[in-house]
């Protein structure tokens, strides 16, 4: 398994587009969610993705400060197989990038409810009440480094 960190100039076509068929399988399709998922955010971080040679395994991007938050971001984490390590693998690399890339301080993330725990794992505590975004409960979180 490669890990795979390239900024949005850095990305092929190729890459840039199975990237963005698996998060609109999960975020759209999976999540029966219809909403604007490609957006201006994708120019202004770095992609992270786990690959072997049958394609993307996981991913994320982490977003620059002042794009989303004031603090840098993580975001869009998929795992495409579950309950095996690989979403934990994107995040914690996504922390190391946010950090070693952006000098991120702090990491503020836009969290789905059923996933706090997960993030919790972390060191993300809650910083916010629930709101409804697309139609699905979030909540903000924040990771102090």
């Amino acid at each position: 398994m490669q890990l795979v960190v390239k900024s949005f100039e850095e990305l092929s076509l190729e890459e840039l587009y199975e990237i963005l068929k698996i998060r609109v399988a999960v975020f759209v399709v999976e999540q029966n969610c219809p909403y604007q998922e490609i957006d201006d955010k994708d120019k202004r971080s770095f992609h992270l993705y786990l690959k072997d040679e049958k394609g993307i395994l996981a991913y994320c991007r982490v977003v620059e400060a002042e794009v989303s938050y004031k603090e840098v971001s993580i975001g869009r984490v998929i795992s495409v197989r579950r309950n095996c390590g690989l979403g934990e693998m994107i995040v914690k690399e996504g922390i190391r990038i946010a950090q070693e890339k952006l000098q991120a301080k702090a990491i503020r993330i836009g969290a789905q409810v059923y996933a706090k725990g997960f993030y919790q794992k972390f060191g993300f505590e809650q910083v916010s009440q629930q709101y409804l975004e697309d139609g699905i409960w979030h909540i903000e979180m924040l990771l102090k480094l």
